[in-house]
């Protein structure tokens, strides 16, 4: 599976989203409390702009005549027709077991170290660092 650098964790902030790119899909990439989602950026209704809807949470199961509301920041609506979605798994909230949005795999990763090319000439270690002018 093939990685793709959509941004630094501080461009994304816990609450938010950042709509990028992925090998010619629109994926959108979400921070909830500090762990990242990813969704296809298409609803599979009619293929709205799902990721640019509205985040919110949902009514939770409780006892009749009670309403307790929950999952804040978990949920998003689609701006086109109203389906919402579960971020954290691409699942509707409507049928789980059948509709869904296709969700990635989302990591973080240590930005990569400076290195510089090394050769070893007649018994001496010599590492080569390019020299920039100003």
């Amino acid at each position: 599976m093939a990685g793709y650098v959509v941004g630094r964790v501080g461009e994304i902030p816990p609450g938010s989203r950042k709509i990028v790119d992925v090998a010619g899909r629109s994926v959108g990439v979400f921070n909830i409390g500090g762990t990242f989602y990813a969704l296809r950026n298409a609803c599979p209704h009619q293929g709205g702009p799902l990721c640019l809807g509205r985040i919110r949470g949902t009514t939770l199961p409780s006892a009749p005549g009670e309403y307790v509301y929950g999952r804040e920041g978990e949920i998003i609506r689609c701006p086109w027709h109203g389906w919402e979605f579960d971020v954290t798994t691409g699942r509707t909230l409507v049928d789980p077991a059948r509709v869904r949005v296709r969700r990635y795999e989302v990591t973080v990763e240590p930005p990569p170290a400076e290195t510089y090319p090394v050769t070893v000439e007649d018994g001496l270690v010599v590492v080569h660092v390019e020299r920039v002018s100003a």
